[in-house]
């Protein structure tokens, strides 16, 4: 039974589509006597199969080698376009943690859009997304991979404009879906020209031809540019990062995902792709540079928010910043536990999010407060799920960053100064959105808030236990370093030696800076609780991204609009300004035959003889 389930692992995306196709009858409006919960508890049972099913051949693959399943797709003498499926622990882990999530938020989907009459729609898109970003976790193909990573640009689309009859939401799923094409564009002109390259789109195949690939540096460069282009729309980093905070105008179950697995689907392409990536090291430190702008200033534009989920998504852009980097410096074990400890606690943080936006109708923070006493579980998984997020021991973001900072003998002084200054502002951001949802004096919105249903409250006290599982799976896994590890040998001295031995105790102390900062602000009343900062131009400068979008409409829109308005101008004058000039020309020269033609045939016949000698006496002047 489990080698045939193991020879079968390519059904599990397809648990999700079919959850999907079967909600149709209802997500169409063909059957409406039975209301819309059917669909859900359809697309919920492929789910928990799709678990069940990934669970079992986890188990199983943990200690055997890298298994492949090929599908040819396109198969000619000099044209072989295949499908590969990989079968390896990470590659099935990675599937079994987009499955247990999908399953979470479906399961508090339930409790929370339980009055939304589009309720079998929204699974229907539930269960495409999930398996798309399932087949992406088993994919060995970049050619797949890109395919997919197309389905969950469309999916996102469709489930930020779920509420389709609110202007904000139509702008927010238009917003999204062009952004991400513009690196979609790029990433293309990558695989179509890594393909020439390499004969293959095979992950394992691009790994060994990377080792021995000798490229010039513009090639390299060139290639390189291009295959981080569409992660970095995916991932919602700098530039291309305004599309995440407009999309968590959608319903808040599919912002479970989008900030834990979704955002991560380019990264994981990317991990797939660092070794070709390490042939140009102008792309690796892109990804460095373009990783530490968005990690640092992420971080400090989500201080400034006053919506509550868009301050909770411009911590996702920060923390997939720090993914970047480690891709950058070749890294990739760092950036898989990142994605993973950054996944299981940004989920739990927005199912709290999204109790308290239920409960309240609002996500505007100055209209929150008071809620500890009201929705004790709701609180307390903000508090498990914001613990597991900062580097804050024993939970398991602060083993990933202690492993990243100690378990390499070269870790250069500006990273560890980068980890310290992200998880500083996260824990103060953390500690702000605490302040002002849950503690202080309860608001008018607030006053008589209850706890949510249990629909909600039990998906959202199980993803409280995993959170605080996640080291025991680490340790399980052996991917934790016990404490009597030798410190790093430096060399050097100094300050960057002191700061190198001093990491782990700088990573502790910098969360709780973060702690006691926005402590003494927003929970002991240093101030009167305040939403903005003291010098408006701060707080206009974080609150608006930095002004990205003001850039983006003085330089790209507006180059656009000028480059349109002379091209129409051209249509319009030139284009058809030449065709109307034929047209009229024909026009009048046919009515000036009218009038000087006698329509007699004899006549037309010594015409055409006049003129073919004409033609035959100019050749032979010509000869």
């Amino acid at each position: 039974m489990t080698d045939f389930l193991l020879h079968t692992s390519w059904w599990i995306p397809l648990y999700g589509l079919i959850g999907a196709i079967l909600t149709l009858p209802w997500s169409t409006g063909l059957v409406r006597r039975t209301g819309p919960r059917p669909a859900a508890y359809f697309n919920l049972l492929m789910t928990v199969l799709a678990f069940i099913h990934g669970s079992v051949i986890f188990r199983t693959t943990w200690d055997e080698p890298i298994q492949q399943i090929v599908i040819h797709w396109v198969q000619t003498t000099d044209l072989d376009l295949s499908f590969a499926l990989e079968i390896s622990p990470v590659s099935l882990g990675a599937m079994e943690v987009v499955t247990s999530l999908s399953l979470i938020a479906q399961c508090f989907a339930l409790g929370y859009m339980e009055k939304d009459w589009a309720l079998a729609r929204f699974f229907a898109l539930m269960g495409f997304f999930e398996a798309a970003i399932s087949a992406l976790a088993l994919s060995d193909s970049l050619l797949l991979s890109y395919i997919l990573l197309e389905l969950l640009t469309l999916s996102t689309y469709l489930l930020v404009g779920f509420w389709y009859a609110q202007p904000l939401v139509v702008t927010a799923a238009r917003d999204a879906f062009l952004t991400k094409r513009v690196g979609d564009v790029l990433l293309l002109m990558g695989v179509v020209y890594l393909f020439t390259l390499a004969g293959s789109l095979s992950f394992s195949d691009l790994e060994r031809w990377s080792e021995t690939a000798t490229l010039t540096p513009l090639q390299g460069t060139l290639l390189g540019l291009a295959l981080i282009a569409g992660p970095i729309g995916k991932c919602a980093q700098f530039p291309l990062n305004l599309w995440l905070d407009e999309a968590m105008e959608g319903p808040n179950p599919a912002s479970i995902l989008r900030n834990s697995v979704v955002v991560a689907s380019g990264a994981y392409v990317l991990i797939k792709l660092q070794p070709v990536l390490a042939l140009s090291p102008i792309a690796s430190t892109t990804l460095v540079v373009l990783g530490t702008i968005t990690a640092i200033g992420a971080s400090l534009v989500s201080i400034a928010q006053i919506d509550l989920k868009r301050a909770l998504s411009h911590s996702t852009s920060a923390y997939l910043g720090l993914v970047f980097i480690a891709v950058g410096e070749s890294q990739v074990d760092i950036a898989l536990l990142l994605l993973f400890t950054h996944a299981i606690a940004k989920s739990l943080i927005f199912m709290s999010a999204g109790s308290v936006i239920l409960t309240t109708n609002t996500q505007d923070l100055t209209e929150m407060g008071g809620l500890w006493s009201k929705m004790p579980a709701t609180t307390t998984a903000f508090i498990v799920g914001s613990a597991g997020l900062v580097a804050f021991m024993p939970l398991g973001t602060f083993w990933t960053m202690r492993r990243w900072v100690n378990g390499f003998w070269t870790v250069p002084l500006w990273l560890i100064l980068v980890l310290l200054l992200v998880n500083c502002l996260t824990a103060l951001n953390l500690t702000r959105v605490f302040g002002l949802v849950f503690a202080g004096k309860p608001q008018p919105k607030t006053r008589r808030a209850p706890e949510v249903p249990w629909p909600m409250a039990v998906p959202m006290v199980a993803m409280i236990i995993v959170t605080l599982l996640v080291p025991l799976m680490l340790q399980q896994w052996q991917l934790l370093l016990t404490w009597n590890s030798p410190l790093i040998a430096t060399s050097g001295s100094g300050f960057a030696a002191i700061v190198h031995q001093l990491t782990v105790p700088l990573l502790i102390l910098s969360g709780l800076m973060g702690i006691a900062i926005g402590g003494a602000i927003y929970l002991y009343g240093m101030g009167s609780k305040p939403f903005q900062f003291p010098w408006k131009g701060l707080q206009d400068l974080l609150a608006y991204d930095f002004y990205i979008d003001r850039i983006y409409n003085y330089t790209v829109v507006l180059l656009v609009n000028r480059i349109s308005a002379v091209s129409a101008w051209i249509d319009r004058y030139i284009i058809d300004g030449v065709v109307n000039a034929f047209g009229l020309a024909t026009l009048f020269s046919g009515e000036g035959l009218k009038y000087s033609i006698s329509g007699q045939s004899q006549f037309y016949l010594l015409t055409i003889t006049l003129g073919v000698g004409v033609l035959v006496a100019l050749m032979l002047w010509q000869f």
